[in-house]
């Protein structure tokens, strides 16, 4: 008897057999999302809990997003920055205005906007620093995730990220997170440029660094001419509890970099922000884009924005998490060794038990109606839309405890 194949699995075959294998997702195949919920080809519907790596914050398919997409899309697509178009000065004028810096570089993804400030600090260390040509420095740390282009990865300390890829772009010292005696040492050096720095390490598992590490980051990088630069591609807009993760200890980055939520998942947008002092070391011809800038992508993230102080999104998840901690906290499970996180950016770390690891907690859940996805072998983050309830946030804690129970007793 031949047994008959699911959408699911013919959809999976097909990506197996003509896509590249540089992913290894779960085996679900999604096909519809709204608000805090996915549905498969099958029909089955689950709590999103990874949030497309929090890009998406406001939601799946908000509505103001969406209807902002597509009136854009009727009118105006792409111009390229060859010439002017009337979507471009609003959006620059309204994130300037509400990030507060002088001027944005807008580019597509998040690792595009970390090589523009990459791009941006060298150029601050040569114009305005006066370090030699070639000589510049920037500080990184163990456990970064950047991105993954050949440069990123050259800063990387994931094996999986940076061999075989070599050789690799120099310029870069990296030192252990969450240690500020070993940034220290290497502001000592004069050719330090930048220190760029997550203020909390997501790809890592949620890896949240002490109370005061960031303001005493910052506070030394500016006594030696050094340009304190925040990836908040995953931990900005609303994420951790307020509008951007360095707002806990009140730093204001020299260079501000967001991407993933800045268009609520609906879009490709990133964005570069500082004032005029540095941004402007960059002159026609020596950076761009293409798509960067595009009237659809100003338009979408302009309603991102919006929506994320409409619907007080940051107020939201710093009090949802609380909640959601605390409820995780209370499963009784010696698999589940710690709890952390920030607002709604949270991770347990799993202790495997006969034989079955993060991944297998991971395909029940998903089995069970909630989709996450581990890193770094042990780690399971949580990063549900912001726009979940606290009555919905009891519904998915029920989930990952009955699925830890159902692993522990196979």
């Amino acid at each position: 008897m031949v047994e008959e194949t699911t959408k699911t699995q013919e959809l999976i075959a097909l990506e197996d057999k003509h896509g590249a294998h540089n992913y290894h997702p779960l085996p679900v195949v999604l096909s519809k999302g709204e608000g805090v919920y996915l549905w498969d080809v099958e029909g089955e519907k689950y709590f999103d809990f990874l949030s497309a790596y929090s890009a998406v914050n406001q939601g799946h398919c908000h509505p103001k997003i969406i209807n902002t997409m597509m009136e854009q899309a009727k009118t105006l697509t792409l111009t390229s920055r060859a010439f002017y178009n009337d979507a471009l000065g609003p959006y620059e004028k309204y994130i300037t205005e509400y990030f507060g810096y002088d001027k944005v570089l807008p580019m597509n993804s998040g690792a595009e906007a970390d090589e523009t400030a990459l791009k941006i600090c060298r150029r601050w260390a040569y114009d305005k620093k006066g370090i030699a040509e070639d000589k510049a420095k920037i500080i990184v740390c163990d456990g970064n995730f950047h991105g993954r282009t050949i440069t990123i990865v050259s800063m990387s300390t994931d094996p999986d990220s940076y061999k075989g890829f070599g050789p690799h772009t120099p310029g870069f010292i990296k030192i252990p997170y969450n240690d500020l005696d070993a940034l220290a040492r290497e502001l000592e050096d004069p050719n330090v440029a930048g220190f760029l720095v997550e203020p909390i390490q997501g790809e890592a598992g949620v890896f949240v660094p002490d109370e005061g590490y960031i303001t005493k980051a910052y506070e030394m990088c500016k006594a030696k001419n050094v340009l304190f630069i925040a990836d908040e591609v995953q931990t900005g807009i609303a994420r951790t509890g307020k509008l951007l993760a360095c707002d806990y200890e009140n730093v204001r980055p020299d260079i501000l970099i967001l991407g993933k939520a800045l268009s609520g998942g609906a879009f490709p947008v990133s964005a570069v922000l500082a004032d005029d002092d540095i941004m402007l070391v960059i002159k026609p011809g020596e950076h761009g884009s293409t798509y960067g800038g595009n009237p659809i992508a100003c338009k979408v993230a302009i309603a991102a924005l919006e929506i994320v102080k409409e619907e007080n999104l940051a107020e939201r998840a710093e009090k949802l998490g609380e909640i959601f901690r605390e409820e995780l906290r209370k499963i009784d499970s010696e698999m589940i060794t710690l709890v952390r996180g920030k607002g709604l950016l949270n991770a347990i770390i799993i202790k495997p038990k006969n034989g079955k690891e993060a991944w297998d907690v991971c395909v029940k859940m998903k089995e069970n109606g909630l989709l996450a996805k581990p890193t770094h072998g042990d780690i399971i983050r949580f990063a549900p839309p912001l726009v979940i309830t606290e009555e919905q946030i009891h519904e998915a804690v029920a989930i990952i405890a009955k699925s830890i129970k159902e692993i522990e007793n196979e």
